[in-house]
């Protein structure tokens, strides 16, 4: 008997253990590729917060990150804030595979890869925690990410614009400042940080050019970036400084990211 897509995607979306879930997701995933599932596009998506048992959260504003990275502690709050966003990435990637239907079959192949990726991320992040003496959970986090994941949950559009073209594109300009940070530190571990900030960047990259090419097949031309800018102020959609040349790679254009820092500054 074939297993259905949409509702086996929900059990592991919604898992609360993060060993349960990764291990449910590798065997769901290889049964995606070697095409096991049935896909019922009638099937009712839910929306609920989704937290792992492992964290606490805070106020945005009530989350400091230290300046200098002068101590041990201080690193592995830095790496903990980058493996939150990239647990996060997993959970919107499964989100979006879960959520959205009657799409072509390549859409849930690509941000099943994605959230293949993002575990792999998360876990060379968790293991240099570990090295430090911490772990995932260690710290406490906010939930941004959620937010507009549920401020998108009804339309494609505004979810690819919003988190996977904006939100995400946000992690590419935020990047350079994290290895800038690095490397100011004299930490042993440093290297092998700098190593997976690399591998994550080049994976952010293919991704944001993942949320870029959906966006525009379920916008078809009805706004422009800047518009969506507008309707979701309450998020930001850049970072500081943009990161041109990665962006420019994941499918903007130079004058859309000059339009984009103009509108931010």
């Amino acid at each position: 008997m074939q297993k259905e897509f949409f509702q086996e995607l929900q059990d592991i979306l919604y898992e609360k253990n993060i060993t349960i879930k990764f291990h449910s997701f590798q065997n769901f995933y290889e049964d995606f590729k070697s095409h096991k599932f049935i896909f019922n596009h009638e099937h009712q998506s839910i929306f609920k917060k989704n937290t792992s048992q492992q964290i606490t959260l805070f106020h945005p504003t009530r989350i400091r990150r230290p300046k200098f990275l002068n101590s041990t502690h201080a690193l592995a709050k830095i790496i903990h804030s980058v493996a939150h966003i990239e647990f996060n990435a997993i959970n919107l990637a499964l989100d979006a595979s879960y959520r959205f239907k009657n799409l072509p079959l390549q859409f849930y192949y690509d941000w099943l890869e994605v959230a293949d990726e993002e575990i792999k991320h998360f876990k060379l992040l968790n293991s240099a925690l570990e090295e430090l003496g911490y772990k995932y959970g260690d710290f406490p986090v906010h939930d941004n990410l959620e937010s507009a994941l549920e401020a998108t949950k009804d339309s494609l559009s505004f979810r690819m614009g919003i988190v996977h073209r904006g939100l995400e594109a946000k992690g590419l300009d935020a990047n350079p400042f994290v290895v800038q940070k690095l490397q100011s530190s004299n930490h042993s571990i440093k290297n092998l940080l700098m190593e997976y900030l690399e591998i994550i960047l080049n994976d952010e990259i293919k991704h944001v050019k993942k949320g870029d090419t959906w966006w525009k097949f379920a916008n078809q031309n009805k706004y422009n970036f800047i518009e969506l800018c507008k309707t979701f102020k309450q998020f930001s959609l850049a970072g500081k400084k943009l990161n041109i040349q990665a962006r420019i790679k994941a499918g903007f254009t130079q004058e859309e990211c000059e339009v984009i820092e103009k509108f931010y500054s």
